[in-house]
């Protein structure tokens, strides 16, 4: 299952909940909110603009649910979540200057100042050996 608009919707806001709720607290506060917002529950003296903006709020909550209640779809949704705020936070293609490389000859290593702990793992492993004098 594709979640097209992940960068607009956060289900788990929708159902007023973390990432971090357990499946059980998850399905406690979708049920509370499933009978607040459910069509047959609400009131015959409201405008008609608030019924339909209700009527979106149960079809969002019923979509949150969908996604977030059952545990395979829950996990792709936290993966491409976590991948999301990860391209927001840090362009991932971005591009280092060999100028804005950190270079220690004594002890032959390169490394980078960067704010991804794996990058900086990358390149402080990363070693050179210095070209041979050319004779």
């Amino acid at each position: 299952m594709a979640f097209e608009d992940i960068p607009s919707k956060d289900w788990y806001s929708i159902l007023g909940a973390k990432p971090s709720d357990s499946l059980a607290e998850l399905k406690k506060k979708y049920q509370k909110l499933v009978l607040l917002y459910h069509p047959d529950k609400q009131s015959t003296d409201v405008p008609a603009g608030e019924v339909e903006a209700r009527m979106q709020r149960f079809i969002e909550i019923d979509r949150a649910w969908k996604i977030l209640g059952n545990e395979e779809t829950k996990k792709e949704y936290d993966l491409q979540r976590h991948e999301h705020n990860l391209n927001e936070g840090w362009p991932v293609d971005a591009q280092i200057s060999l100028e804005d490389m950190n270079w220690n000859l004594t002890k032959h290593l390169i490394s980078s100042s960067s704010r991804c702990l794996l990058c900086k793992l990358m390149c402080n492993q990363m070693q050179f050996r210095p070209l041979p004098p050319i004779s």
